[in-house]
Formats: structure tokens, sequence, C-alpha cells
């Protein structure tokens, strides 16, 4: 299969550029080796994986010995084995100038990373990779930054192929690891049954201590049922024999392995009574798909959670665009005691931009009323609207548009 340019790498590069060394974590199989062994072709670049055991009892036994069998410039996978190295990377960047040295890639677990940041803070770069969104499975790279106007969406219009359901769910319902894109349906039941089973439950057992694989497994299935709600651990913990406690501790597990994402709740001090709850989300839509028995696109499309599926997908295109963009920005969701809800809320540079997620073609304008809660902080209203299936962007008001998912 040919390689897949992933949006990442740009931000790769430019790191590269600056930082002694560079991790790429995300979640298993979303292309992290893939995308840095492409970055490295025709360099002299030494690859290990620590996956390999001969090197990895090297790299927690001798971290001075390993770096003089693989010598830097140097990608290391799954650094996350043997913490050991981080200490002996640190002070080989201390003793050079050179840049790009270390590319490292592992999951984001919790302990790593605490362990990262302490000894290789200033000197390392960290990165997300998540599975593919919509826009690099299409081969379709925006160059130009995502401000919500009508002239940016028009400009974005001009370069893809109308919205179309049908489309946008088989991606929801395939997902986007690489490795099942295009392949038959029983193909891609048995990678996610492959997935869960040797991978997931591995790392939650040697990252958790999880050994009741039935437990997880049935807790899996539980969270792909609350998909796109607020997180509620009393549910959680019920559906699966546990305590809530427990439930709390397996939810934070998966979130560090990049299997969920929790969407934070707006926060402000000059409003009242708001939402403390996370919301939740699968970081691939796919393998959620796969947990809730959706056995086809047009299943779940047609299915009673096509619209917390369409949440899910609107959601992460706009995490992993962000991701990978230059800017910064805060994202959140908004709710209130009342129960008045605004799906998300992109914050940049202290301008506020609203959005609210609606599978409808033709959703009901008045649902920007809500937007108006901005008007009573001291935060600057930006240009936002209603991500939804329209075919094209069409203005609402003069912020706000209606807008094809597609072009996120």
């Amino acid at each position: 299969m040919e390689y897949i340019t992933r949006e990442l790498e740009r931000k790769f590069m430019k790191m590269n550029g600056f930082f002694k060394a560079i991790l790429v974590t995300g979640a298993r199989q979303v292309g992290k080796t893939t995308m840095l062994k492409h970055l490295c072709e025709g360099t002299d670049r030494t690859y290990v994986t620590l996956d390999n055991m001969m090197a990895r009892e090297l790299a927690k036994n001798d971290p001075v010995l390993f770096f003089q069998t693989y010598k830097p410039p140097i990608l290391i996978d799954e650094v996350q084995k043997a913490p050991e190295l981080f200490e002996q990377i640190k002070i080989m960047c201390d003793e050079t100038n050179e840049k790009g040295l270390f590319w490292l890639t592992g999951s984001q677990q919790y302990k790593m990373m605490t362990k990262i940041r302490d000894t290789l803070a200033g000197r390392i770069g960290i990165l997300n990779l998540y599975s593919m969104s919509q826009r690099e499975k299409n081969r379709m790279i925006f160059d130009m930054p995502l401000d919500y106007s009508l002239e940016t969406l028009q400009a974005r219009q001009k370069m893809v192929f109308k919205n179309d359901i049908e489309k946008v769910f088989y991606h929801i319902w395939e997902g986007g690891m690489p490795q099942v894109l295009g392949v038959e349906e029983e193909l891609r039941m048995e990678y996610y049954n492959s997935y869960v089973d040797t991978y997931l439950m591995r790392d939650v057992a040697e990252e958790g201590g999880i050994t009741d694989t039935v437990k997880f497994t049935k807790f899996l299935k539980a969270c792909a049922a609350l998909v796109a709600e607020q997180v509620n651990y009393a549910t959680l913990a019920e559906s699966t024999d546990i305590s809530e406690p427990t439930a709390k501790e397996w939810l934070r597990l998966l979130q560090g392995l990049g299997i969920v994402y929790l969407l934070e709740p707006y926060a402000n001090n000059e409003l009242k009574r708001l939402s403390k709850t996370s919301k939740l989300y699968f970081c691939d839509t796919g393998l959620c798909a796969f947990l809730s028995m959706w056995l086809s696109p047009q299943t779940l499309m047609n299915g009673a959670a096509s619209g917390h599926y369409y949440e899910n997908y609107v959601v992460m295109e706009l995490v992993k665009n962000y991701a990978y963009s230059s800017t910064k920005v805060n994202i959140t969701y908004y709710r209130d005691s009342n129960a008045k809800e605004i799906d998300l809320l992109i914050e940049e540079n202290q301008v506020i931009h609203p959005l609210e997620i609606k599978k409808s073609a033709s959703p009901d304008r008045r649902e920007i009323k809500k937007f108006t809660f901005l008007d009573k902080t001291t935060l600057e209203r930006g240009n936002g609207g209603i991500v939804c299936m329209c075919e094209e962007p069409i203005p609402i008001d003069g912020q706000n548009c209606f807008i094809p998912s597609n072009l996120l």
C-alpha cells in the first residue's frame, strides 16, 4: 500500500530543527513508526525497536553500551519499554548542540510521560499522532488555517467533493487505523478483535495491572455505549460490576493509551453553575463502532446512535486539525445547570468560536441563539456556526455559517 502523507509531518520536521529529541506519542497502530521511518528515508538514521527483547534488555541494563551499539541520529520505537534510557539521552543532549538526534515513539503512558517531562525538560518536543483523519484518507491537506469565516470555508469548498452522508458514515464506521483502510468487513472485524485482545489487553495489564480481561472488555463496550455523552462513572461501574473509583482509574488508563478522548467542560469565573463533567469520545470511531457491534456503515447511519457518532467524528476531526496545526487552541464544551449546551467552544487568542454539531443537512438556524451567553463574558466572540451535513457553506448571520463537516 502506498504511503499516505500525515499532517503531523510538517510540525514534526519543524520541531526537528529546534529540539534535540522529539517524542511522537499516540495509540498503538496509528502509524507513528511508519511516519518516522518514511521521514528517515535517504538518511543514515539508525532504527531500533524496544519490542526486540535483546535491544530492550541492553537498553535497561546498560544505556551507555546501548548508544554505542545503536549510534545517534537514531529512531527508537516503543521507548516506554526502557525508561532507563532517558537519563542517558539527557546526558548526550547536553554534550552537543546538534538538533534532532533522538526520534522516539511511545504510547502516552502516564508513568513514562512524567519521567520524560522530569528528565528531558527543555530538550524534548512532544507530539501526539491520532489515527487518520478524513482529510488524510482523502489525501487532502488544507493549507489555510481554520477561522470559520465564510471566505475560508468557501476557499476550502473549492478543494473538496460535496459533503455526502454515505461517505461520511463509511469513514466513521471504517475508522482511521492505517491497516483497515479499504479492507473487507470480515478482515476489519478480525483486525479490531485482535487489536483489543492483544495490544489493548497487554497494555492495560502492563500499565494498569488489570488482568480481568472479561470485565475490562465489558468496560470498553460500556464506554462505547456512552459515546458523545457526559461521563457517568456510576453507569460505567454498574454495567461492568466494578466500583466507581475503579471506573475512574480505568477510564484514565484508556485516555493515557490514546483510546478515548475526554472533552473538558468550559470554565469561566464570570459564569456561574457550569458543568464540571467531561464528555467521552473515542479517538478512533472505527474501534467504537466495532465495540458496539455496528456491522455496516448503513446500520450505523440509520441507527439510534448515529447522531452521537457524527458528533464524535466532528470533535475528533477538529482535535486532529489543531494537534497538527501551528496555532494553540483550547477545545471545550459548554453546559450550564439549565442543561443549555453548546457542543464545542474553540478558544484561540482570547477569541471564542462557538460550534453546534447536527447530523442534519438543514438544521434549525435558531440553534445559534444559544451563543449569546458569550456576550455576558469579557471574551470576544469569533466566527462560528452549525457543523452539519449541508453541501456548501451558507451564512446564517454576520458571524455564523452552516459549515459542511468535510471542510474541517
